[in-house]
């Protein structure tokens, strides 16, 4: 998938439900959060494998890092593959606990 196309991608942040949602193909992917205060722990991502490849869980990662940064988060990646999200992009490192 090009960068274009999932930039475009809009993720909802179902605030109520501590998570970020893309639906795609009718398959549900998900970042699962826990906010204690400021600090924001990523606990969970999920993309179902028929979907998998398509850059999701990057597109779901980026718009849970790029919330922490505009709401003044601190960020616990707790969840592997935000941990290796944030160990690849330098640019995210400033926000880890």
């Amino acid at each position: 998938m090009s960068s274009e196309a999932s930039s475009s991608r809009a993720i909802r942040h179902e605030e109520a439900a501590r998570r970020f949602t893309w639906t795609e193909d009718g398959q549900l992917c998900v970042l699962d959060y826990t906010l204690e205060g400021a600090v924001a722990s990523f606990t969970h991502t999920g993309v179902p494998a028929p979907v998998g490849g398509r850059g999701i869980a990057a597109d779901l990662v980026r718009a849970g890092l790029d919330t922490a940064r505009a709401r003044g988060w601190r960020v616990r990646p707790l969840c592997s593959y935000v941990a290796a999200y944030v160990k690849r992009h330098p640019e995210y490192q400033d926000l880890v606990e």
